[in-house]
């Protein structure tokens, strides 16, 4: 009689297939964390566009985590933190450059309106 399967063996039930840790066991370590705070925070208070990536890539950690592709959720939740902090830093320039383009116009302006009379 043919088996499909090794009779000494014990079967492997819930395993996730070769190589991969079983269903319902973790590698050692919790969960990464997710970033959700800093990503939603970056988009409320800094640059929309960068903030809104930072979030969909740290609402995908769980998911991973839970589909046991453990390393794609770590990598998912550096690139949150990433775009995040991408997302601060671009609002911090923009917002310099800014304030230095108000100085430079104020400046030319009231240094012209200064020297013309009216006389």
């Amino acid at each position: 009689m043919s088996y499909p399967y090794d009779p000494n063996q014990p079967p492997n039930y819930g395993a996730g297939g070769y190589g991969q840790q079983p269903y319902g066991m973790n590698p050692a370590g919790p969960e990464p964390d997710n970033n959700l705070v800093w990503a939603i925070l970056a988009t409320v208070l800094c640059c929309l566009p960068l903030g809104i990536v930072s979030i969909v890539k740290s609402t995908s950690v769980s998911k991973l985590w839970a589909a046991g592709d453990y390393a794609g959720a770590q990598k998912a939740a550096d690139e949150a933190k990433k775009w995040a902090m991408w997302s601060a830093i671009s609002s911090v320039i923009i917002w310099v450059l800014i304030v230095i383009v108000y100085v430079v116009f104020f400046v030319i302006l009231l240094g012209a309106s200064a020297t013309t009379s009216t006389y």
